[in-house]
């Protein structure tokens, strides 16, 4: 029996820490693969933009909690920075 793959986003990759977690339960891998890529894009984006470890597992888990209650996007981002000029400046340049 084949593994089901998870989906990409339109501009990054999906990191193993976020496709290990979302592999947790079929049920998020189904409703990860129904996402748009510009909604996964999204997502990854705002789990890999942060700097610290405890930060980042903390979006991996709100990912995870949110995908599962039926959430499409992350709440409150402005979008990704890499994909939207517009949204370059609500972060920092460092």
């Amino acid at each position: 029996m084949s593994e089901i793959k998870l989906a990409q986003g339109i501009f990054h990759v999906l990191p193993d820490d976020i496709e290990n977690a979302l592999k947790q339960e079929g049920v998020l891998i189904e409703k990860w693969n129904k996402l748009t890529p510009i909604q996964r894009n999204e997502w990854i984006c705002w789990v890999t933009i942060v700097k610290k470890t405890e930060t980042r597992v903390a979006h991996i888990h709100r990912l995870v909690d949110d995908i599962k209650s039926g959430k499409k996007q992350p709440c409150c981002w402005p979008g990704c920075p890499h994909r939207r000029e517009s949204a370059k400046k609500w972060f920092s340049q460092s």
